[in-house]
């Protein structure tokens, strides 16, 4: 019987393996470097320098007991990070690998596709499997050394001559194209997770911060009512409110007493990141994942002062936000018909049984309500609404975005905002169902925004510095009941200002009526306009 083996030195190993992952695993590099330059003897250059850095690693750290698995492990791994490079425009840094151990399976089933299954298979199961037939040929300590010794000699004696070779083109390469770096696979999502996995379990813990110790609750007459809904991946120029060319907010449009806010920007580009910062005291420049974990939210703060919290999800996760109040219902994995299916559920069901639940609370109390909605989370845009929201025809009904035409990418996101538009609608029928009991508003405010094939770039999570403004401008509205104590009319000349998340936490504070020593009236978007009871 035949027998399929492969004879190599653990170098000759480290060699074909840096080869692979250089020609086969950087095609968005190699074309993103070229795009830069326009040269192809330097495309060249930068190939033969990835292949130093990653085989000059290898053959440091490698032994016969780990260089097989660590090697399979990264082909397989290094395959998937290209898929979505090359689909998605996506860069794996460490706030995109905190949200892939941050995000739910549903999401995932979400990305899933044959052309994914194809990719891995032929640059990460094929590659894996011929490595694992690799039979490592027993040499002497001396004999090992040397080889290795050799690989590294050529490697240092490479780099001056390919900086004298292409010396115009290095310093503009590190200086004035950084972001091309992270584009190098598996280089750069490894050097990713050991800063993620450094700043999440090595770096020196932190003592939790409480704020808002002196929250205290300032309103007089009617109790309040506001419900803030928490958007997802809404950018604000596919609002028609904004002046999109297509009527997406038919409803907020004819709405009595709705603001509109056209210039807001988001902490990050991300769920992961945003989420927890718009909701910390802390601004965009101060914010760290560990910080914002381990310091009280604007969801603490309020429930402290003495208001009935309910955060309702049917998102990823309140990241950590409202982890700290005993009113959470998760209906990621929900099961209420007509609005769930194996899909997932429509935000609809965030408003379901919530009535209930407001007529079992204490009503002397004021009521303050997240709704974390699904919105226009991609790529699967078309699982986002009922078939009755499809307005905009025809959409592209796959995951694949690059595979359909820019049009049915842009009439399934659409669709999205439309049916936004209806969820916002009845979160204000709910609220004025409740206008006599209390004084009642509705906040909306999307965490990012959104890539819809512009430049080759998809959905969102690039890195701040490099992301386009669609991904970091979202949508933003509110609308108040006529006994709130917010003059609508003042609240209009202001809302051309431009806002960040960051006005999030006093603003909320405000709404509230949430009285402390971190409250900056400065940063509360209502404040010049409250009507003095």
């Amino acid at each position: 019987m035949f027998k399929f083996e492969i004879r190599l030195t653990q170098t000759q190993l480290v060699i074909f393996s840096s080869l692979f992952f250089v020609l086969f695993e950087n095609f968005v590099f190699f074309k993103k470097t070229y795009e830069a330059f326009g040269n192809v003897f330097f495309i060249l250059g930068a190939a033969l320098l990835l292949f130093i850095a990653l085989s000059s690693v290898f053959i440091l750290i490698s032994n016969r007991y780990i260089i097989k698995p660590l090697l399979i492990v990264l082909f397989l791994i290094s395959s998937t990070a290209e898929y979505y490079m090359q689909t998605y425009g996506t860069i794996i840094n460490d706030k995109m690998i905190q949200n892939i151990f941050e995000t739910d399976t549903k999401e995932v089933m979400d990305l899933l596709s044959w052309n994914l299954f194809l990719h891995i298979v032929f640059l990460g199961l094929l590659p894996a499997f011929l490595v694992y037939k690799v039979k490592l040929i027993n040499r002497d300590l001396k004999s090992e050394i040397l080889s290795r010794l050799k690989l590294l000699v050529f490697n240092i004696i490479a780099v001056p001559v390919l900086y004298v070779v292409f010396s115009k083109y290095w310093v503009s390469f590190f200086r004035n194209h950084k972001t091309l770096r992270m584009y190098t696979n598996p280089a750069f999502y490894l050097y990713s997770l050991g800063k993620y996995v450094n700043e999440k379990y090595f770096t020196k813990p932190v003592k939790f911060r409480h704020v808002g110790m002196d929250a205290t609750l300032q309103s007089k007459g009617k109790p309040k009512l506001v419900v803030f809904v928490l958007g997802e991946a809404l950018r604000y120029d596919h609002f028609s409110l904004n002046g999109y060319k297509r009527d997406t907010n038919e409803f907020l449009s004819k709405t009595k007493n709705t603001v509109n806010y056209p210039d807001v920007h988001s902490c990050g580009t991300e769920t992961a990141v945003s989420v927890p910062c718009m909701f910390s005291p802390y601004t965009r420049s101060e914010y760290s994942d560990k910080k914002a974990k381990n310091t009280d939210s604007v969801i603490d703060v309020i429930n402290r002062a003495g208001v009935n919290v309910l955060w309702r999800d049917n998102d990823s996760g309140s990241k950590g936000v409202a982890s700290r109040i005993k009113n959470y219902e998760d209906f990621n994995h929900a099961d209420i018909k007509p609005y769930c299916s194996k899909d997932g559920c429509y935000d609809d069901v965030l408003l379901y049984n919530l009535q209930k639940w407001v007529d079992e609370i204490n009503n002397s109390k004021p009521v303050f309500i997240v709704l974390h909605t699904k919105g226009s989370h991609g790529p699967a845009y078309y699982k986002r609404y009922p078939k009755e929201f499809e307005k905009y025809k025809p959409v592209c009904k796959s995951n694949q975005l690059q595979e359909c035409k820019k049009e049915e990418v842009v009439n399934a996101y659409d669709n999205t905002v439309v049916y936004t538009d209806h969820f916002l609608k009845e979160v204000i029928e709910f609220l004025k169902h409740n206008s006599t009991k209390y004084r009642v508003a509705m906040y909306y405010m999307a965490d990012h925004g959104e890539s819809l094939g512009e430049n080759g770039i998809y959905l969102h999570g690039l890195p701040y510095f490099i992301a386009p403004d669609v991904q970091k401008h979202p949508a933003s509205v509110a609308w108040f009941g006529d006994n709130f104590d917010i003059n609508v009319t003042c609240a209009k000349k202001y809302a051309n200002a431009p806002y960040t998340h960051d006005n999030l936490f006093s603003t909320l504070l405000g709404l509230m009526d949430v009285r402390t020593k971190v409250y900056n009236p400065d940063m509360d978007i209502f404040n010049k306009c409250r009507i003095k009871q």
